[in-house]
């Protein structure tokens, strides 16, 4: 049996937008299987390019990657432990949080998210790491 906790601690402010706390700052995690997802794109199953200049499309499609890599180890969105986001528009991923919250929400991982110049195709948007907890 996996023992999950999320800490808030008091010495640390959390992080709300839209009304939404967007992660954990600290999540424990005993015994358990670890499942590494690599960077998620959003791609569909064919391999082309999702929602082209949208945002929400693409976060959308690469939470729905997620939920497959997942399933694919056994683990499910409730299992995530850590997320790590990579945008090339912060201000614009974060008008979609909502869609980001279907995914993330339930688990309510730590979560890094950063704004880079360009990711591997000048139409990505988003790209998101994962790592998750399951029962051995």
């Amino acid at each position: 049996m996996v023992k999950r906790e999320n800490i808030f601690p008091d010495a640390l402010s959390k992080r709300v937008v839209g009304g939404h706390v967007l992660y954990a700052p600290v999540v424990t995690v005993v015994p358990g299987k670890l499942v590494f997802i690599s960077g998620l794109l959003a791609r569909n199953q064919a391999g082309e390019i999702v929602g082209k200049g949208d945002m929400a499309r693409q976060i959308r499609q690469v939470g729905e990657n997620l939920k497959a890599a997942l399933a694919a180890a056994g683990a499910s969105l409730a299992d995530l432990a850590r997320t790590q986001t990579f945008t090339t528009d912060i201000d614009d991923f974060f008008r979609h949080v909502d869609v980001r919250m279907e995914y993330f929400g339930p688990a309510l991982p730590t979560s890094t998210t950063v704004e880079v110049r360009r990711l591997s195709h000048p139409d990505f948007l988003v790209e998101v790491e994962a790592i998750a907890v399951i029962p051995n």
